[in-house]
């Protein structure tokens, strides 16, 4: 083989490989969630596994560095389920998933999103119980999960809330029910959010 063939054939080879050694971890972990939903509007056509990172894709937000900051797939009439892949998204501040028809057991694996501040899951079908790996979303400000069968304790700084269905209460605000831990709702801040 002459030097000139040699150097096309790595070239080609090279180029095969390329999609599979460009994209990044985090393009890596959506492609994975893609391929577990049903996805009848098509609002994850943009979702490309081929490109360099997922910060071009459509309800992705990056920083300048590059890391998955926030994943809006709220009302997106997508299906499915989750799966631990979603766990490997370590910078992921937001998780909007309200409102689809995801159903199945919430991974453990979203424990792992440290920086997680903000968590949307009401509207789907989920089941079972809170991971127990919650208790390490330091970061964890909101947690919506109404409307979904879930339970179990979730343990936050510096409280304990369980989120048993016989510890919840629903407090009505305007046309909306709200449903709290017991505990949380007897404070007096809960009780001005019900309120106002």
């Amino acid at each position: 083989m002459t030097s000139l063939n040699l150097s096309i054939f790595f070239l080609s080879i090279l180029l095969t490989l390329a999609p599979i050694i460009s994209t990044n971890s985090e393009g890596n972990a959506l492609h994975g969630l893609r391929s577990k939903l049903s996805d009848p509007k098509n609002v994850l056509q943009s979702w490309d596994p081929t490109l360099v990172n997922p910060c071009t894709w459509f309800h992705v937000t990056c920083d300048s560095n590059n890391h998955v900051l926030r994943l809006d797939l709220g009302n997106s009439n997508i299906s499915g389920s989750l799966g631990p892949e979603l766990g490997e998204l370590k910078h992921l501040q937001y998780l909007e998933l309200y409102g689809n028809k995801i159903e199945g057991k919430i991974p453990k694996e979203l424990g792992n999103l440290k920086e997680l501040i903000s968590m949307d899951l009401y509207g789907n079908n989920f089941q079972g119980q809170i991971p127990k790996s919650f208790s390490n979303l330091k970061s964890l400000r909101f947690l919506s999960r109404w409307g979904i069968r879930i339970s179990g304790t979730l343990i936050l700084r510096p409280t304990v809330l369980d989120l048993a269905p016989g510890n919840m209460v629903s407090c009505a605000a305007d046309s909306a029910s709200i449903a709290m831990p017991r505990k949380l709702a007897s404070l007096s801040i809960a009780k001005e959010f019900v309120n106002s």
